[in-house]
């Protein structure tokens, strides 16, 4: 099953295989640089000969985040190329790599000049100008290339030196047609604000701030004047500021002349005058400007000029230019889709086999047993009570169990999703659902410490960072709302990571949906986020106070209840300097610096602070409102903790620009308007700033390095998001809360009941039908495309007239659905019949929360900030998702990325930074926030725990038979016990069960074939009942999976059994023949001994015989000798 069943898609226009291989003409000769978004290399075309420029994209990356500017470029050049003064274009290539990835190559002329930046600098640096002969040249032949664009309805938009490159031959090209847009005979102006800021023309900086704006092809005009001034003086007007401080200023400040005026002739600066025109409707075209005398100068003298132009590049290049100032640029990415997958095991204490089932549970309920499994679904009733069932004793009691084994816990979901991954090699996914309040987060908490166990991670320390890694966000994300004192505001897909082996490695937190409105209004007796609570009472406690600039005497307007007191319940709240310790200590332990951890508390100080700046209104001579504020030193305490000019933080509140006519106004913001922007603000940098902790959580806890080359590892999904609500009044958070919801109950429906019942008719399995509640045309009312309730707020909130009233009349008009309807004497009131039961909205606010506009005058202001933190929050991208694109992290408001030309010059050419500053409302970040959680969800196998609230009161050991009742219904518990009851919950192919499930029947070595008998004979000697086989796969009850595991893993330790006694009778035999060679050793070692010893005996008696005997003699001969001397005397 494909995401695309789950939720609606859009194709891409260039499909990107379809080009040829480039290694067929091409061959790569020298790295040239670094280009937008990938290397530049020098190229050698292996038919002719000649050299051209390749740019060599990641089309991984190319089709998630930067098609729409690939295209434009490829279709552009496609189309222009045969310019002489356009960059040609040699064609797109794609190059197959299975080890390095794909690639996609973008062959055009090689420029090997440089840039006429280069050129200019690289001058200016020797101590001379450029000609002003030579620049009118340059500036003639821009200005033809842009003529041949304009007149093919095309608008450059990123004109600047660094995209006017030169040929050795003197020849000037554009270049970088990546935000370039088309126009058409039906639109023939554009409302995108889009460029490289120094270069920005006023009236496409005004784009962000006025819907209604546009402009049209004379913004190039501007961007070559500033170009003519960069070519004399070297560098653009207000260089030396903040690129988004410049931005700022240019709708502000008078048309930008040459640095010294009076070196320059009054042609060229009278052509300088004619191109800042700030009135694009006065400002001439490129046709009228080919007509200036500065311009026709150069008639009759191309030839001199060009050679002039080819010697000065010559030199340049011989010399060497200057250091190249990195400009960046801010783009528009794209989010990506995801695959699916299918259900899995498990039983035990199980309501399946009863008829009434909430009064099992209310009899279960009040023993304390809250636990209780529905087929391979668990129950978790909220005890609103401690419960002693999360010991050690109990850790170890469910790792790797039979679920009969042990009475129903979520610590046996954990070791089935555990055992699951580790068995089948398989990513898995744990949805908890239920309604606000029913202990979905603290069964998330659960999960995660049951899997920490289970992962044996390899230090104590990571399994330390990622349990405290809930406590740390549920801070930021938590708040005490009427129903529920531990409310997520956001949902959570928090991922753990395995190797294949099982170990724990690290995880990754995505976050969804953050109620930023919280930040500057609660509903009556709720709060804001718990962490501001904290941070008052525990700076409170380390008299820290004074120095982020909070007051010990007055509740900031942010943190006003009028049943909260600052003294005793927030400053000296016990609770809260606790949760500060422990907050602070989780920031530690997962590695945040002190530096990050004072940047974090002085936004949220700021936060606070500036919501109390106050504005008065201020009567003007021309009847306008205008506002002013009435407490400098607030205002002067958020400007310090933002590390931002006091003066320049009340210009923006207080005033916003307007372009009329191209003419930049300065128009006074009205206090309602100034109030918008303050709270627009603090909204803006809580909900960016809890998206930065959570992606530094992820870097934090990232696996270290790769897992090795064949492991790449393994994802266990815990799903906590806010459940489904109903209050009094039910606003915009509530509608996109419920619609969430109405998603998640889907993907239920669709794994325990569509697909399932899909499958049998594949099959031809005969299996019971079974009734539940399909919750697609709900799903339909609201995302549906052009006509469902999101596309038709979206629509609404582009118009700058539109009311909420227009709204609620736009929904009756269009949305022709028996779930929709108007309650009578309801004023801006809109009923939904949820799949969880009747609710009816108030449309009040609708649209200025949609649109959620954050001036750019703001955003342009923050990013000027000394903090680094606070730049970061407001430079860094939003995704489609409306999460934030930081460096090194995965994955649309502003985007920031480096990036260089299209790198057809010889060296590395400047990268440029320019702003696309198109906003997407919150529907369409929430619609693709849906999109990016399914295709998490869908990735892995699913488990489901479903929680379920006793009562309204939380009160313990109180049942509300009638509330759980109508839960299990809506959420399709009941339905779920029949099918699991009836059907067949597991359905496994052939060759997949054979492979798994063999053993039990087939010898070891044997290998069986994949075959229907094959699995019959399996099925027949393990003596199982009820299963039945389809046309390609085994179709089981769910309890079977699991006594077939159980099965395999006793015959597995039977065979380990047998394998030990063979080894070790084997290993005695060794033993037995080793002691009798030893034996037979000892006796031929004693035997040679023996020999030895006697062999010298023998000698030493001989020796000695020979002695005695030769003593003899000589006694001998001494008698006779002397005996014969007697006789002859």
């Amino acid at each position: 099953i494909s995401l695309m069943k789950m939720f609606p898609q859009s194709g891409k226009s260039i499909i990107f295989d379809t080009f040829p291989d480039p290694t067929d003409t091409w061959e790569i000769i020298e790295t040239i640089g670094k280009g937008t978004y990938g290397k530049v290399y020098k190229v050698l075309n292996k038919i002719d000969g000649s050299k051209a420029a390749v740019k060599i994209l990641d089309p991984i990356h190319v089709s998630n985040d930067i098609d729409e500017e690939i295209e434009a470029e490829y279709n552009i050049l496609k189309a222009l190329s045969d310019h002489s003064n356009v960059v040609k274009f040699f064609g797109m290539y794609y190059q197959k790599d299975v080890k390095n990835g794909d690639q996609l190559w973008l062959v055009l002329e090689l420029c090997n000049g440089g840039s006429v930046t280069d050129l200019a600098k690289g001058m200016l640096k020797r101590g001379d100008r450029m000609d002003e002969a030579i620049i009118a040249y340059i500036i003639h032949e821009a200005l033809t290339g842009l003529h041949h664009l304009h007149i093919n309805k095309t608008i450059h938009r990123d004109v600047k030196g660094n995209n006017i490159l030169l040929t050795t031959q003197g020849g000037v090209k554009l270049v970088d047609f990546g935000v370039s847009a088309q126009l058409t005979n039906t639109r023939l102006r554009r409302n995108t604000s889009v460029g490289t800021p120094f270069w920005m023309a006023p009236e496409v900086i005004a784009c962000e701030q006025q819907l209604d704006s546009t402009y049209d092809a004379r913004c190039d005009v501007w961007s070559l004047g500033i170009t003519a001034i960069e070519l004399g003086d070297g560098d653009p007007p207000l260089s030396d500021l903040h690129p988004m401080r410049a931005l700022f200023k240019i709708p502000r400040n008078p048309p930008p002349t040459l640095y010294q005026p009076e070196l320059w002739s009054d042609h060229f600066n009278d052509f300088i005058c004619k191109c800042l025109i700030k009135d694009f409707e006065l400002r001439p075209n490129v046709l009228d400007l080919l007509q200036h005398v500065f311009i026709r100068q150069i008639l009759g003298r191309e030839r001199i000029l060009q050679k002039q132009l080819m010697e000065l590049i010559d030199l340049n290049q011989q010399i060497g230019t200057t250091g190249k100032t990195r400009h960046e640029r801010i783009h528009t990415k794209k989010g990506g889709q995801m695959m699916s997958s299918s259900p899995t095991p498990d039983e035990v204490e199980d309501l399946v086999t009863l008829e009434v089932l909430d009064e099992q549970l209310q009899r279960r309920y009040a023993k304390d047993q809250i636990y209780t499994y529905v087929g391979d679904i668990l129950i978790a009733v909220n005890p609103f009570h401690k419960m002693e069932l999360y010991s050690p004793q109990y850790t170890k009691m469910y790792i790797g169990a039979k679920r009969t084994a042990n009475p129903p816990h979520i610590f046996a979901v954990a070791d089935i999703a555990y055992q699951s991954m580790v068995s089948y090699n398989a990513d898995q996914c744990i949805v908890i659902s239920g309604e606000s309040g029913a202990g979905k987060t603290e069964s998330a908490h659960l999960l995660v410490e049951q899997l920490t166990v289970l992962g044996k991670a390899n230090n104590r320390s990571l399994q330390e960072k990622i349990l405290l890694v809930n406590n740390l966000v549920e801070a930021f994300g938590n708040a005490c709302t009427a129903i529920n004192d531990n409310s997520s505001r956001f949902g959570k897909y928090l991922e753990m990571k395995f190797t294949c082996g099982g170990t724990v490695v690290g995880a990754q937190i995505s976050e969804y949906l953050l109620e930023k409105s919280r930040v500057v209004h609660q509903a009556t007796g709720e709060k804001n986020f718990h962490i501001f609570y904290y941070i008052y009472a525990g700076l409170a406690e380390r008299k820290k106070l004074a120095h982020y600039k909070l007051s010990d005497s007055k509740t900031p307007k942010y943190l006003f209840n009028e049943h909260i007191k600052l003294g005793p319940d927030i400053v000296n709240n016990t609770f809260y300097k606790e949760q500060f310790d422990s907050v602070e200590q989780c920031f530690k332990v997962i590695g945040f610096t002190l530096e990050e951890l004072g940047s974090v508390y002085s936004t949220l100080a700021a936060i606070l602070n500036s919501g109390d700046i106050e504005f008065a209104s201020v009567a003007s001579e021309h009847q306008t409102d205008k506002s002013n504020i009435s407490n400098i030193a607030v205002l002067e305490n958020a400007a310090s903790l933002l590390c931002i000019r006091p003066d320049e933080l009340q210009e923006a509140l207080t005033s916003h620009c307007v372009v009329a006519r191209g003419e930049t106004i300065v128009r006074p913001n009205t206090v309602e308007k100034a109030t918008e922007v303050r709270d627009a603000m603090g909204k803006a940098l809580y909900g960016r700033l809890f998206s930065w902790i959570v992606n530094r959580i992820n870097t934090l806890l990232r696996p270290d390095t790769h897992l090795g080359e064949d492991d790449k590892g393994l994802n266990i999904g815990i799903l906590d998001i806010f459940g489904f609500e109903n209050f009094k009044r039910n606003s915009f958070e509530q509608l996109c809360i419920n619609i969430a919801n109405e998603q998640i109950q889907f993907y239920f429906n669709q794994h325990i009941f569509a697909w399932e019942q899909d499958e049998y008719l594949n099959e031809d399995v005969d299996a019971r039908v079974i009734e539940y509640e399909d919750n697609r045309p709900l799903l339909d009312l609201f995302l549906q495309k052009p006509m469902g309730m999101l596309s038709l707020l979206d629509e609404e909130s582009r118009f700058p007239q539109a009311t909420d009233q227009t709204l609620v009349e736009k929904f009756e008009d269009n949305l022709k659905s028996k779930n929709f309807w108007r309650p009578k004497r309801v004023d801006l009131g809109f009923g939904i019949h949820h799949y969880a039961g009747k609710v009816i909205y108030n449309a009040a606010g609708f649209l200025s929360k949609n649109r959620d506009t954050l001036p750019a005058d703001i955003v342009l202001l923050l990013r000027s900030s000394e903090n680094q933190l606070i730049r970061k929050l407001v430079t860094h991208p939003l995704t489609k998702t409306g999460k934030h694109t930081w460096p090194n992290s995965n994955s649309v408001f502003y985007v920031l990325c480096v990036q260089g030309d299209t790198g057809t010059g010889e060296t590395t050419h400047h990268p440029r930074e320019s702003t696309n500053m198109r906003t997407q409302t919150v529907a369409s970040y929430f619609r693709y926030s849906l999109m990016d959680l399914l295709s998490k969800m869908v990735a892995g196998q699913p488990h489901f725990v479903r929680c379920i609230k006793p009562n309204n009161d939380r009160q313990a050991s109180k049942f509300d038979r009638e509330k759980v009742l109508v839960q299990l219904r809506y959420t399709g518990v009941l339905e779920t016990a029949k099918i699991r009851r009836q059907g067949y919950s597991h359905r496994i192919l052939y060759a997949n069960f054979v492979n798994r499930y063999y053993i039990l029947a087939f010898h070891a070595h044997k290998e069986p074939d994949a075959s229907p008998e094959t699995c019959a004979a399996i099925l027949e000697k393990t003596k199982l009942e009820n299963w039945v086989l389809g046309k390609t796969k085994v179709f089981l009850k769910y309890h079977h999976v699991e006594t077939l595991n159980l099965m395999v893993r006793q015959t597995i330790d039977r065979i380990v059994l047998v394998q030990a006694y063979v080894r070790g009778w084997l290993g005695a035999k060794r033993y037995r023949k080793i002691l009798e060679k030893r034996a037979q050793s000892a006796v031929a070692i004693q035997s040679v001994c023996r020999g030895y010893l006697a062999k010298k005996k023998y000698k030493e008696l001989l020796e000695e015989k020979n002695k005695a005997a030769a003593k003899i003699q000589a006694h001998y001969r001494g008698h006779r000798e002397r005996k014969s001397f007697k006789k002859k005397r």
